[in-house]
């Protein structure tokens, strides 16, 4: 195994995935689910996560070739998602519960655009044309899987911290994340923008 292809990557996609500043957002968005459900929804996310980029990781550049999509306009793509989901939040709307089987929070906003975003999936594409002998797709592989369980663990830490939290403050973060995060959209939307230019 490769350990400065390893260090990269994990580096690489722990700093884009940030899953110390998606924890709120987890709160937020699963703030109707049970304790037990909100924990499924934490290793759901993770592993959706996880395989989507992995996936990219193995296949992207070939996908989106065959496709004919560059990275810019998934990333657009990304941002107008993302964006939909912080209007939500800054209206207070509330997220399907668990009675609408078609919804599922954990995949779409949480596993993606959030952890496994087009930032996320960019890079692996670009790090596994970097790294392409044995030894470093392994690493990458690997770093890919560290990272991870880096998220996991962390939403699932801000699954106990939120019951420590009242429910009047975690409709205040609800609000100030909607914010952060149309901000984050409209960021990648201009990055996606910029880059067709």
């Amino acid at each position: 195994m490769d350990l400065d292809a390893f260090g990269t990557t994990f580096v690489t996609l722990l700093v884009i995935m940030d899953p110390i500043g998606v924890s709120p957002v987890f709160l937020a968005i699963t703030s109707h689910l049970g304790r037990e459900e909100r924990r499924r929804a934490a290793i759901r996310a993770a592993l959706a996560a996880g395989a989507l980029v992995l996936g990219f990781a193995l296949v992207g550049r070939f996908v989106l070739a065959y496709l004919g999509v560059s990275v810019e306009s998934l990333s657009v793509a990304g941002g107008l998602l993302l964006l939909l989901v912080a209007l939500e939040m800054l209206r207070g709307q509330d997220y399907p519960d668990k009675a609408d089987p078609s919804q599922d929070v954990a995949l779409v906003p949480l596993a993606t655009p959030l952890v496994a975003g087009p930032g996320a999936i960019a890079a692996v594409i670009v790090l596994s044309r970097q790294y392409e002998s044995g030894g470093e797709r392994i690493a990458l592989v690997l770093a890919v899987a560290a990272a991870v369980a880096v998220v996991a663990v962390t939403l699932l830490a801000a699954e106990r911290l939120s019951r420590l939290l009242p429910e009047s403050v975690i409709q205040f973060l609800t609000r100030v994340m909607g914010l952060l995060l149309g901000a984050i959209a409209v960021q990648l939307v201009v990055d996606g923008i910029r880059g067709l230019v």
